[in-house]
């Protein structure tokens, strides 16, 4: 085959995979989260099978132990969590107006320090900021509201992401067999390296970045709490779940944190203020210089301005199935 001929044969290919996504995404997140799953226990599963533990007896076994950890941590942690959430959705437009009147009862010493001019635009451009920060958060709350999957939709990833997930897991090695009869064989030693690469960076990340979610999500819920933050355990969650874009959990999570410090602490605030100031710095350095290197390494090597658009764009296309097949994509890329 010419190589005209395989850049014709791969772009239709790229084209037809993305057209199929396109039309099958709405009920594509139980058969994606499942394949997530599989993949991600299935050396858990061979280890198993080592033992000598029949394949379908360990798939099963694993399978009810994560559901298990899962549900024990959804029932303890759901319910304050999701009070945490409501309540700071509901109460953000009320923390922006608040910070607008501070703004405005802080305006004669601008006046004083900056001067006339300088302080009335000093004072529009915090009033456009806030003013798109509250109808921001009006959206987000609307949509909150509104959204979701849904009572059905709920239950139908539920229930078919497990049985898809043992499926997967039962006939994995059986899986990879077919695919490989169906590489040509003198081809076959170069894809699979190709193959190996994207299932070493794809592993490492996966499995890195959820441990980097993890422990960011108990840092700063954590931290937050003991400050005394209103919403802190809320915020702490939206700040390391985010972590996987970069820099906008951080930024996301710095910004909600130190507005409503100033809010809740105003007028003796500045102790607070440095307090969670030092707690996102400390947090910065641990992602960037401890948790990321040692648990997420080199994984996928691509820059992270590359990262976030291939997140924005897949989630635009593709809503939360995109986000999740947005690093697994870009990793195949680069690789």
């Amino acid at each position: 085959m010419t190589l005209r001929n395989q850049v014709l044969v791969w772009g239709g290919l790229l084209l037809l995979a993305i057209a199929l996504l396109w039309v099958f995404r709405p009920i594509l997140l139980p058969f994606v989260v499942g394949m997530t799953l599989a993949y991600l226990l299935n050396p858990l599963v061979n280890l198993l099978q080592k033992i000598k533990i029949p394949r379908s007896f360990g798939s099963a076994l694993v399978l009810v132990l994560v559901i298990a950890v899962i549900s024990g941590l959804v029932l303890m942690l759901v319910p304050l969590v999701s009070s945490q959430v409501a309540g700071l959705v509901l109460r953000l437009p009320a923390y922006i107006g608040d910070l607008q009147h501070l703004v405005q009862d802080f305006a004669p010493q601008l006046n004083e320090w900056l001067g006339p001019e300088r302080a009335a635009q000093l004072e529009a451009s915090l009033a456009d900021m806030i003013g798109t920060g509250i109808e921001l958060a009006g959206t987000v709350a609307a949509q909150v509201a509104q959204s979701g999957f849904g009572v059905l939709n709920t239950l139908v990833v539920l229930f078919i992401t497990p049985v898809v997930a043992f499926y997967l897991l039962l006939d994995w090695d059986g899986m990879v067999t077919r695919v490989d009869t169906l590489l040509p064989r003198q081809h076959r030693d170069e894809i699979h390296g190709v193959l190996g690469q994207i299932d070493r960076a794809m592993a490492g990340w996966l499995r890195g970045q959820g441990s980097v979610i993890v422990v960011l999500c108990v840092y700063y819920c954590t931290a937050l709490w003991m400050v005394g933050l209103d919403f802190g355990i809320a915020i702490g969650l939206i700040g390391g779940i985010l972590s996987f874009v970069p820099y906008v959990g951080f930024l996301i999570g710095f910004a909600l944190s130190m507005t409503i410090a100033l809010v809740q602490f105003w007028p003796d605030m500045w102790v607070q203020l440095i307090i969670v100031l030092g707690i996102y710095i400390v947090g910065q350095f641990l992602e960037g210089n401890i948790l990321v290197p040692n648990l997420v390494g080199q994984s996928i090597n691509i820059n992270p301005v590359w990262l976030m658009f291939a997140l924005f764009a897949f989630g635009l296309l593709f809503g939360f199935v995109g986000l999740l097949l947005a690093v697994p994509l870009t990793a195949i890329a680069a690789c």
